[in-house]
């Protein structure tokens, strides 16, 4: 495919593999993996950024699930993606080994302690604390560089910002620190609980940009560039809502990952929600009874387990557990259901018996996602067409 070239040539240099990672092309299968196919994530890339250009907005492609993946960086900047994000700094540095140059922004409130490190390879990162701003300032100094500043706001999720009626205070405070461009203001929703973005709060960021134009303009400076108005959950209003005001630019990262719609799990038409499968290994198979027998207290990770006997059931264990992903939020094939998991085991039945040493294929969530690509004990196979 064309966009195969262009990825070659951004991708100047490859970086340390994954965590179990397979050495080589034609290296023979293993479990439990990750198949992560690139043509569907180039295509999901491709679709939801000429979806959000036609609205006016910008999208920031949010990495952080990929562990620092070259190669799927590069895919997103082939589908015409601008600037990457990530939560991580350690996954930026990554990237930045890797030879991936587009411009990055660390996404979650930078520490104190890694405040060299944000200014030396994130173009960008979004804040809270003027300490913090502070500390870039100087860092930013030392190094001779110019570090961007989004404020991000508290709009009602409770997570990080600032309350809106401090942002005039702390704006002036930041404007006058060396080495510190101010690119705007954002917010966050729908992560620690749940709220919504609709026409209210998105409406309240927009105001508050007209807001900061007003001070800024007091103060002789440009207006302010940036409204990043959250993630994909924000995909919904956006999409739909008549007026966006001054929202410019979404942070997306599910939905540009996994295709589906973070307020509710359900697929976002025209994407693709299989672009990442989970591979496990049978290590047990045969018909065990459904009721446990003898006294029932916590089991390996502090639940009690209450079940209805249901007879012999065709059981099966696989060779993937907590350590790897997280169970509750995979999607198992027809046929096979989630019975319950311990570290190292998952314990699923089926219509059919699972034969020892066969593979079953799961569709994981964003949470199961998120840790089978941190854990070392998954291994990951990038496949794109050639």
């Amino acid at each position: 495919m064309p966009w195969r070239s262009t990825l070659s040539r951004n991708l100047r240099a490859r970086s340390p593999p994954l965590p179990g990672e397979l050495a080589a092309t034609g290296s023979t299968p293993v479990a439990p993996r990750l198949d992560i196919d690139l043509d569907k994530i180039h295509h999901n890339a491709c679709v939801l950024r000429q979806r959000l250009t036609q609205r006016g907005i910008a999208m920031t492609a949010v990495v952080k699930v990929t562990l620092g993946c070259p190669e799927i960086a590069a895919t997103l900047l082939s589908a015409g993606v601008t600037t990457l994000a990530d939560a991580r700094i350690e996954n930026i540095e990554t990237l930045r080994r890797a030879g991936i140059a587009a411009p990055m922004t660390l996404i979650r409130s930078p520490m104190l302690s890694q405040v060299d490190r944000v200014v030396r390879h994130a173009n960008t990162s979004l804040n809270t604390e003027l300490d913090v701003i502070a500390a870039l300032s100087r860092a930013a100094r030392k190094a001779q560089l110019c570090h961007r500043i989004v404020l991000m706001v508290e709009l009602g999720d409770l997570r990080e910002g600032v309350l809106p009626a401090d942002v005039p205070q702390i704006l002036h405070r930041l404007l006058n620190l060396p080495n510190i461009e101010f690119a705007g203001i954002g917010t966050n929703l729908a992560c620690r609980s749940g709220v919504v973005p609709d026409p209210h709060n998105m409406a309240e960021l927009s105001a508050l940009a007209d807001l900061v134009d007003r001070e800024l303009r007091r103060a002789g400076r440009p207006a302010c560039a940036l409204g990043s108005g959250g993630n994909s959950a924000n995909l919904h209003w956006a999409l739909r809502q008549a007026d966006t005001g001054r929202i410019n630019d979404l942070r997306v990262g599910e939905a540009l990952m996994l295709g589906c719609d973070p307020m509710d799990r359900t697929p976002i038409g025209g994407l693709h929600t299989d672009a990442f499968t989970l591979i496990a290994e049978v290590i047990e198979s045969g018909i065990k009874p459904s009721l446990p027998q003898g006294t029932i207290a916590q089991n390996a990770v502090g639940n009690t387990v209450v079940v209805k006997d249901r007879g012999p059931v065709q059981q099966a264990i696989l060779a993937i557990g907590r350590q790897d992903t997280e169970p509750g939020d995979l999607q198992p094939p027809p046929g096979v259901r989630m019975l319950g998991a311990s570290s190292d085991h998952l314990i699923v039945e089926s219509d059919a018996p699972l034969q020892v040493g066969e593979r079953v294929a799961f569709i994981p969530g964003y949470s199961a996602l998120l840790r089978s690509m941190t854990s070392p004990f998954v291994s990951k196979r990038l496949q794109a067409q050639a």
